[in-house]
């Protein structure tokens, strides 16, 4: 029997799609991994469920857009959870995630968590100048959670965020049936262990899905490519004003004269912040070459 649904959990080689009326444990067929094809939690798939309640994913629909970490499809927004106590997280992570998400077309929320222990208050000014939706919480005592709601509402929206930020805890303060294990921050260390071990969709709402994913201390170079080379500047939104008003055509906005995005970081128009994570986004995809993607395909 043919059904379609959607993947709500990967998970040891098993893809878990609700169809609506029940959730079949499945395997892929062969024929993706020759396409080097992975089905990602939030892919809408058709299966043939077998006699025996299991199946196997037939089919993956076209995306609407693509992550490779989170490993996810098909999302409206990335809800970035940092935090400014421990563990701290490094800005550079937040604009790294900031950028790709552009690239793909997906929304971005900033969710400053841990506000009882500091307020976030730096953070979110930044985020804030550049245009993003932020919010300050607490997972510990429900502080900024129904704002954070209100964001999330007829959405499906992917937590991410280094390990120890809270991402878990948040959503079982949205919704306390969920139970999601959690564990404590290494005070020694000043990062959390991996408590998420796979990517998880929860139905927060009747139209609300949230993703659950697994923490990271570092941001590997996946999803940094030859095209998002070329487009960087605008993925930083408030560059984008200032774009065409530079002296020279081509300008990389990082050192020349006459370039309006320095000048604009120089009046307080731009964060400094992150205008440095640029520079370093920058340097990371320099050494890619056209040439080079040729050849590799």
């Amino acid at each position: 029997m043919m059904e379609k649904g959607i993947i709500e959990k990967a998970l040891s080689g098993f893809y878990y799609v609700n169809t609506g009326t029940q959730i079949v444990a499945c395997r892929a067929r062969g024929k993706f991994r020759k396409e080097k094809i992975s089905p990602l939690v939030g892919d809408w798939v058709e299966i043939q469920v077998l006699s025996d309640g299991s199946g196997y994913v037939e089919s993956i629909a076209p995306r609407r857009c693509e992550f490779q970490r989170p490993a996810v499809a098909n999302i409206d927004q990335m809800v970035i959870i940092v935090s400014e106590a421990i563990p701290v997280t490094d800005p550079f992570l937040i604009d790294r995630v900031c950028a790709v998400a552009e690239f793909k077309g997906c929304g971005v929320v900033i969710c400053i968590n841990k506000c009882d222990l500091c307020s976030g208050a730096d953070l979110e000014a930044i985020y804030r100048q550049a245009g993003y939706p932020t919010v300050c919480v607490s997972a510990e005592t429900g502080e900024g959670i129904e704002t954070l709601r209100s964001l999330l509402r007829g959405k499906i929206s992917a937590f991410t965020g280094n390990s120890g930020v809270g991402k878990s805890s948040i959503l079982n303060r949205l919704h306390p049936a969920f139970a999601i294990k959690t564990s404590e921050v290494s005070e020694k260390l000043g990062r959390g262990r991996h408590t998420t071990r796979h990517v998880e969709l929860f139905r927060l709402e009747e139209d609300t899905l949230v993703m659950d994913t697994p923490g990271f201390s570092a941001f590997d170079s996946e999803e940094l490519d030859i095209a998002l080379k070329k487009v960087l500047p605008e993925t930083f939104r408030e560059f984008r004003p200032y774009l065409d008003q530079c002296r020279f055509t081509g300008c990389s906005h990082t050192k020349e004269k006459g370039c309006a995005v320095l000048a604009a970081v120089a009046a307080g128009e731009i964060s400094a912040s992150r205008h440095e994570s640029y520079l370093r986004l920058y340097e990371e995809l320099k050494p890619l070459k056209d040439w080079e993607v040729r050849r590799e395909k």
